[in-house]
């Protein structure tokens, strides 16, 4: 690993930020087939790496779907719906049905490199809405039949992510995007705090934080949960290593640079980390709050994939990024305790593989 693939701020873990939304837990809780997915304990590979324990977070099937982000999007969803027709937050998704077949639809619209795509598509199915999802380059055929097969409606396009989200902010409709952009903020911040049941899980069932979390990291909106979740309240505070692509490595760029700042469109198997720019909305806190960040290969990645479906473990390239990240960051890393490696998606969720 070379000084460019690698970046450390020692002061992350002392700074302190606002909390999340309290209720956004017990909303997941009630929504039909919720359950906590695996923390999957792995100590082979934990004596392999000489770390005390690692474990898994498994989001392969998540209430349904192949990957994490539903819990951004049902959140972020429900908020953006109320918030359009004047409900309360905490109204139920009954009411909002309700609601919506009284007053008439609204269009949704989004831009994705795949999982929140069709995460948005399926909620918005749920809500009795239609969708409308623009595709970026480079996503597999099957992911885009997949958000099909959630009823929305797929416009797939030739360009990189972020070219994706402005046509699909420009396009009309109510925008559900998990990439913040000037003026556009509530949204992003929403699907956010969604996927802050993620760690609150972890914090269950280990009795207390861990020692350190790897995240993969897109535009950083799952690591922006971490921060938030981590270093909003008191007690021990993890770790927290965010894993790139070193074809779209634009957060490591960034914290290098002490800016946000945009890197060069590249191709990887880890589509959905393909993101050439840092969410707007959580820069500020991925600048302040992430103790170390790194740039993976392909075939580091790849070699992940094996490594954990040897292990049991189904994950796609963008899950077992965290894997290959820490790897890669171990050797600068202080001896660690307690290491989760956040496993976002299944092999199901990016057949880059197969």
């Amino acid at each position: 690993m070379t000084s460019t693939d690698w970046y450390a701020d020692p002061a992350a873990r002392s700074w302190t930020c606002a909390p999340p939304a309290r209720e956004v837990a017990a909303f997941h809780a009630a929504l039909p087939g919720y359950a906590p997915t695996p923390l999957v304990e792995l100590p082979a590979l934990a004596a392999e790496l000489g770390v005390g324990r690692l474990l898994v977070k498994d989001e392969s099937s998540r209430l349904g779907l192949p990957a994490f982000k539903i819990l951004g999007a049902s959140w972020g969803v429900h908020r953006a719906l109320t918030g359009h027709y004047g409900l309360p937050a905490d109204a139920t998704p009954d009411a909002v049905r309700a609601t919506v077949a009284e007053r008439g639809p609204v269009r949704l619209v989004t831009a994705t490199d795949g999982n929140h795509g069709r995460a948005v598509a399926r909620m918005a199915r749920t809500y009795g809405v239609p969708a409308r999802v623009f595709v970026a380059g480079g996503v597999h055929p099957s992911a885009c039949a997949a958000i099909e097969g959630e009823g929305a409606e797929v416009t797939a396009l030739d360009v990189p992510y972020d070219e994706a989200v402005r046509r699909a902010a420009a396009s009309g409709g109510l925008l559900v995007q998990d990439m913040g952009l000037p003026g556009y903020t509530d949204v992003p911040r929403w699907i956010c705090e969604g996927y802050t049941t993620l760690f609150t899980e972890i914090d269950e069932r280990l009795g207390g934080p861990p020692g350190l979390v790897a995240v993969p990291v897109g535009v950083g909106s799952l690591a922006q949960a971490a921060v938030t979740h981590y270093r909003s309240g008191p007690g021990a505070r993890p770790a927290l290593l965010s894993v790139e692509p070193d074809a779209a490595a634009s957060l490591l760029a960034s914290l290098r640079a002490g800016r946000r700042t945009s890197t060069p469109p590249g191709r990887t198997i880890m589509a959905g980390l393909n993101c050439t720019t840092p969410s707007e909305t959580a820069w500020p806190l991925l600048r302040a709050g992430v103790d170390a960040a790194v740039a993976v290969s392909d075939d580091e990645a790849a070699r992940a994939v094996r490594d954990l479906a040897d292990l049991g473990v189904d994950a796609g390239p963008c899950g077992a990024a965290s894997l290959a990240g820490l790897r890669a960051a171990l050797p600068r890393l202080p001896e660690q305790g307690t290491v989760v490696l956040l496993s976002t998606e299944g092999s199901a969720a990016n057949p880059a593989l197969t």
